[in-house]
């Protein structure tokens, strides 16, 4: 197949990630095609099954079809994670890039064994949907929920304090037995990766910010969606690369988005909540605070992060990034106190 056919029928696929308009307009201008041609490699893909469309002329949308669906249901009781891979998932991605098929081997065994360990559920759903582009899994347990269950055990005010936990790294209810890294690391790893439990929903996507959204309805257990590329490039060295000093490998540096230490409508003002904020920095040798969506904090809010707790913790470096002017004036305000 020519160089060109190639990139064309990939930009088609990509374009129809989402649900797309005007699929054969677009392929055309992109390329200067006529409108003809860009039809045809339209058609070439989907008598293949590798898109769908419905409608006709300027409303027509065209979607990436599902080439393979699989699911399976577990009792939690004595599952193995090893076994889980081994039996259902690693010969379904046998035929991608060995960095995609480690990154799917961390995510997926790290996953199911927090279900195993920590769910107190008795069963679990694993949902596999590959298309020509992505794999998407889903595992869902029906336990506790694990923002829940970290509030309960962690004795904190509100579940979502327990995102904001997880977001920093390095939290476990279990550290005699877990590290506190599979979600933080698979959260990083993936293109997508969501935390759906009871009525919160946390998620983070690559090269793009960290979300809370409260939903309005209350499902139980948890549910873990993790979505990749089949040609990324990302490996997981990468990954870990990102939150380690050059040459060691330790997991001594976090991104936190402060903006998840706030509840729905407050304004970051308190000594309270930046205490809530600054919970075990003491682990990490350099903290990043990530001030995107943060345009005001209040006097106290900083003082107890720059001041108090770096003096009191000089071990850690502190480095706000994406800060507005407001934001920077405070930080300078506690750090010229000094």
């Amino acid at each position: 197949m020519r160089k060109q056919t190639i990139d064309i029928r990939d930009f088609i696929l990509r374009m129809c990630r989402n649900k797309a308009k005007n699929v054969a307009a677009e392929t055309a201008r992109h390329f200067e095609i006529s409108k003809q041609a860009a039809g045809r490699h339209l058609l070439t893909l989907e008598t293949s099954g590798m898109i769908e469309s419905s409608g006709r002329g300027n409303g027509k949308m065209t979607w990436l079809a599902t080439l393979i669906s699989k699911h399976w249901i577990f009792p939690l009781a004595g599952l193995r994670e090893d076994i889980v891979w081994r039996e259902n998932l690693a010969g379904l991605i046998a035929d991608l890039p060995r960095n995609v098929q480690d990154m799917w081997h961390y995510g997926v065994t790290e996953m199911v064994n927090n279900a195993i360990d920590h769910s107190e559920g008795h069963e679990l759903t694993i949902g596999y949907e590959r298309t020509a582009l992505d794999i998407e899994v889903t595992i869902k347990d029906d336990g506790e929920g694990i923002f829940h269950r970290i509030q309960r055990l962690g004795n904190l005010y509100d579940p979502r304090e327990a995102i904001l936990e997880l977001a920093k790294g390095k939290f476990t209810t279990d550290p005699a037995n877990h590290s506190g890294e599979g979600i933080f690391f698979s959260s990083r790893a993936f293109d997508s990766f969501v935390i759906s439990s009871r009525n919160l929903l946390f998620s983070h996507k690559a090269e793009e910010d960290d979300w809370l959204i409260d939903d309005d309805r209350d499902y139980p257990g948890t549910m873990v969606l993790m979505k990749l590329g089949n040609d990324s490039a990302r490996t997981l060295e990468s990954v870990y690369a990102q939150f380690s000093p050059p040459d060691e490998f330790t997991f001594s540096k976090t991104i936190v988005p402060v903006r998840l230490a706030r509840h729905e409508g407050e304004k970051l003002v308190s000594r309270s909540q930046a205490k809530r904020l600054v919970s075990r920095f003491e682990k990490f040798k350099t903290v990043v605070l990530d001030f995107t969506g943060v345009e005001q904090i209040g006097q106290g809010f900083s003082d107890e992060i720059f001041r108090v707790f770096a003096a009191l913790h000089t071990e850690v470096e502190l480095i706000p990034i994406h800060t507005s002017v407001e934001v920077q004036k405070m930080i300078i305000r506690a750090t010229g106190a000094r």
